[in-house]
């Protein structure tokens, strides 16, 4: 069964993904780097993005993970605090631990295209 499946869908992975911001945002690391932009987009987009990875629909559009994060200049502190909020609201959304684990080996998957090269 897909992930996807298995924790019902599109309205809890929203649910998770609203709670995953609402962490980020209250981080006074984390805030800055959100200070211009448009959350409910990024909610959304985030929505998506996640529904795919998890074997969901395919409504997910977007440009390259380079290209919109490395002007930010995301520090490898500041990833791995995202990739720990994310680990909390999984769990808290009653994710089990195996799945968790797969969903945070995406996040790390792509930690080289996030993460600014000299930040």
């Amino acid at each position: 069964m897909q992930l996807y499946d298995k924790y019902g869908g599109f309205a809890t992975i929203s649910q998770i993904v609203h709670a995953f911001y609402d962490k980020v945002l209250a981080s006074p690391s984390l805030d800055p780097y959100f200070a211009h932009v448009e959350m409910e987009a990024l909610i959304d987009h985030q929505t998506k993005f996640l529904c795919k990875v998890l074997g969901g629909p395919d409504n997910y559009v977007g440009r390259a993970m380079r290209q919109v994060h490395q002007p930010h200049r995301i520090t490898a502190e500041a990833f791995a605090e995202v990739a720990g909020l994310l680990k909390e609201s999984l769990e808290e959304a009653h994710v089990e631990p195996a799945d968790v684990i797969a969903i945070l080996d995406v996040v790390a998957s792509v930690r080289g295209d996030v993460v600014a090269a000299h930040a």
